[in-house]
């Protein structure tokens, strides 16, 4: 180490008053870089702490965070913040105990209080409310819903119902980021529908900032009554008679190798048909009674004679009752009763809208592509696209009629597919996304290797400066300004040293060193 710092002494004694400042200068310049480097490699890597955040959250936020001494960054406006990533997590169940953030609306934490007095109105008023922030709160979280807002209508509660058939209906505002899908919004009415107690998914409207209204088109209708109905239950058939295809078609040809579209024909006709039918050959007896009745009765008449010689004064004397004639009645009744039953049959039939009609489909399969050595292909025999198209007839699940042509069914053609055209700007977000990845991960070891690139090259430019051994260049007053390069024949005068010094100072040490070892030799 000591011979070492001898030979830098050395090195700056023969350096000039110019070397020296622009080594100095140098110097300087390298440590400051190198300085700015260890400062700006030692900040803290900031990570999102929450995103989308209304005022009073975001201040309430950065109050604790303040008051914590953490260090943070804002940005958009407020609405997000940034934490270091080493506290990102513990940050989060810190301000998750202490509520925060809150979100739009009042949640469930207005029951944390105890409030005593209220009315029965104000308490129903405020679980309400609850509900409302909570279902709010929620709804923010969906992929491409910035912000939102519920408003639930509930039928007042009275004890005598005046009006029949109030059921409860929601309202939910959305202010909408990106792209929302139908299912999305599909999900939001049911979210709200279960929510809340008698409330159904087609009583829920959902709107954005546009104003326009998002569930409009997605009532359900079960009897297919409106065309959008059937708009969208036809596209879902066809969908899912299209991806049975060509889920069976990929294993076989290649992913992306066929292009499948199925036209459906649907029935949107509801009818009732009931048919009783009676069947008289097959008499069944169903209830059968006989009645059988029997009377007998003997009755002996009373009275005299009958007739004028009863009348007739010295008539014959009455006679006694053993000589009186006796009648005798006798009755006998049977009764039969049979019921038959005649053989009926009811049928009620009740179809509703939604059958198949007919399908169709439309194939597109790729060409075979050229053979590992370049050797392009024969095309697809005749045989082979018929056998591809009796799969997918298949697959449908379609007969076809008499005299029907498989061909008709399903159009099923070869046909070379164009590369797929690929969006520039996907590719310019993927290339900043990767290219961030490296400067992310280069940013840890960057400052290291700067700061020995920058000693590397001051060493370098330290030892570039070594001056060459020049003699001095004397100037001959005595001669027409020629100058020799033997001092040794020439007076040396201070005139010649200034005049020296003024033309090459960078190399007075050196030529003075030497020219004092050639006068002594």
């Amino acid at each position: 180490m000591k011979p070492f710092a001898q030979s830098i002494l050395a090195l700056w004694g023969q350096l000039g008053l110019n070397q020296r400042v622009s080594l100095a200068v140098a110097a300087l310049v390298v440590a400051g870089i190198v300085t700015g480097l260890v400062v700006w490699s030692r900040q803290p890597d900031y990570q999102l702490l929450y995103g989308r955040l209304a005022e009073k959250d975001a201040s309430a936020i950065v109050s604790s965070l303040q008051t914590q001494g953490v260090p943070h960054r804002v940005s958009q406006g407020g609405g997000t913040i940034y934490v270091p990533a080493d506290q990102v997590h513990r940050l989060r169940m810190e301000l998750a105990g202490k509520g925060l953030p809150g979100g739009d609306g009042v949640g469930f934490e207005i029951f944390d209080k105890g409030q005593f007095g209220l009315s029965d109105f104000v308490q129903r008023t405020n679980y309400n409310r609850a509900i409302q922030g909570e279902l709010a709160r929620t709804i923010s979280h969906l992929d491409g819903v910035g912000s939102a807002r519920v408003m639930i209508v509930q039928p007042e509660n009275r004890l005598l119902l005046t009006e029949q058939g109030i059921k409860p209906t929601a309202s939910v505002f959305i202010e909408v980021t990106g792209r929302l899908e139908p299912e999305a919004v599909n999900s939001i009415r049911h979210l709200v529908a279960n929510a809340v107690q008698g409330l159904l998914p087609d009583e829920v409207a959902v709107v954005d900032q546009r104003g326009r209204v998002l569930s409009a088109n997605l009532k359900e209708d079960p009897l297919l009554g409106s065309a959008t109905s059937l708009i969208r239950y036809r596209q879902q058939v066809e969908d899912y008679f299209a991806r049975k295809v060509e889920g069976m078609l990929t294993p076989v040809l290649g992913v992306g190798q066929a292009i499948v579209r199925v036209s459906a024909e649907i029935d949107n006709e509801s009818s009732t048909l009931t048919e009783e039918k009676f069947d008289p050959e097959s008499a069944v007896i169903r209830t059968q009674s006989n009645t059988e009745d029997n009377n007998s009765s003997s009755e002996a008449r009373k009275g005299g004679v009958t007739g004028v010689a009863g009348n007739t004064p010295g008539a014959p004397a009455v006679p006694s009752d053993a000589d009186r004639p006796t009648v005798t009645n006798a009755q006998n009744r049977k009764n039969q009763s049979v019921n038959y039953e005649i053989n009926r049959t009811t049928t009620n039939v009740k179809r509703n809208p939604g059958g198949i009609k007919n399908l169709t489909a439309a194939v597109f399969v790729a060409a075979r592509g050229p053979a590992a050595d370049g050797t392009p292909v024969a095309p697809r025999t005749p045989a082979e696209l018929d056998g591809l198209r009796r799969l997918v007839v298949n697959a449908l699940g379609v007969k076809p009629a008499a005299g029907q042509n498989l061909e008709e069914l399903v159009s099923l053609q070869e046909s070379v597919f164009q590369p797929p055209v690929v969006d520039e700007n996907i590719q310019r977000i993927a290339k900043e996304t990767r290219v961030q990845g490296w400067v992310e991960t280069a940013s840890r070891y960057v400052a290291v290797a700067i700061a020995l690139g920058a000693f590397f090259i001051f060493f370098r430019m330290l030892r570039s400066q070594r001056p060459e051994p020049v003699p001095v260049e004397l100037l001959s007053a005595a001669t027409s300004g020629a100058s020799s390069r033997n001092p040794v024949g020439g007076n040396i005068t201070p005139e010649l040293l200034n005049e020296l010094i003024r033309q090459k100072p960078a190399n007075v040490g050196t030529a003075l060193r030497d020219w004092v070892g050639t006068k002594r030799n």
